[in-house]
């Protein structure tokens, strides 16, 4: 019986020292097998600040379709807000004036409709501008006579109006004037945002430009971590810097 502990007990030994040996090798294959794909990879660890270029052309579009933005692609925003600011008070001007000029133009239609008894079928411009000089289309009819303007003359049943009072008449032309004023100054509104566009395009080049400069007098970097096969087939790590000017 003891002959036969003694015997199982050597037996295990063995055994597990193969276990043992066998577990010891397959670690350093699996090992080496992965050293050797990483170098089949020659994967890098990179770390990289150069920055690139900016493009004056972008800008320039940039600013057209929004001031400010321009100046935002050249990294200088803090010039360019007041771009985009300006842009959005300018718009709020240009829709506020439209919805007034509107508002003034119904008011007169509608005014001229009431007490003068107009009728806006086929009715152009000249004519609402017309109605506001003179208190009835006889009186402007008898003027164009008299100036042997004969083409000129209205149809008096087509082109009715007639004032009451002179202070009707006078109260319409105000509304008319009004509105007429309004949509004509609305015209450099629109030269206000025009303006603004190029004005931001041309300082969105100028910041482009001087970002491009600073940066050709930049020093870039970057560190590069790679493995590198020795002779002796051992392995090591390698560190590389490279400087751009």
């Amino acid at each position: 019986m003891k002959n036969i502990l003694i015997l199982l007990s050597i037996l295990s030994t063995q055994i597990f020292s193969q276990i043992e040996e066998q577990s010891f090798y397959s670690f350093k294959q699996h090992a080496v097998s992965e050293i050797s794909r990483i170098k089949d990879l020659d994967q890098q660890i990179v770390i990289d600040d150069v920055k690139q270029k900016k493009n004056p052309g972008l800008a320039i579009v940039y600013s057209l379709l929004l001031p400010g933005m321009g100046e935002l692609y050249a990294d200088a925003y803090d010039s360019g807000v007041y771009f985009t600011i300006a842009d959005g008070v300018l718009w709020g001007t240009y829709i506020g004036m439209n919805v007034y000029g509107n508002w003034q133009q119904d008011r007169y239609i509608s005014y001229a409709q009431t007490n003068a008894g107009v009728s806006t079928d086929n009715k152009d411009d000249d004519y609402y501008a017309t109605i506001g000089e003179y208190l009835s289309v006889d009186q402007y009819n008898d003027q164009k006579a008299f100036e042997r303007n004969f083409d000129e003359m209205y149809n008096t049943e087509q082109y009715f109006w007639k004032w009451n009072t002179s202070e009707e008449r006078k109260n319409y032309r105000s509304m008319w004037v009004s509105s007429e004023q309004t949509f004509n100054d609305v015209r450099f509104v629109v030269w206000g945002l025009l303006l603004n566009r190029v004005v931001s395009a041309i300082n969105a080049v100028r910041l482009v430009s001087r970002y491009n400069n600073n940066l050709s007098q930049e020093v870039g970097w970057n560190v590069s971590l790679g493995l590198q096969s020795n002779p002796d087939n051992s392995s090591s790590y390698n560190i590389n810097f490279i400087t751009r000017f």
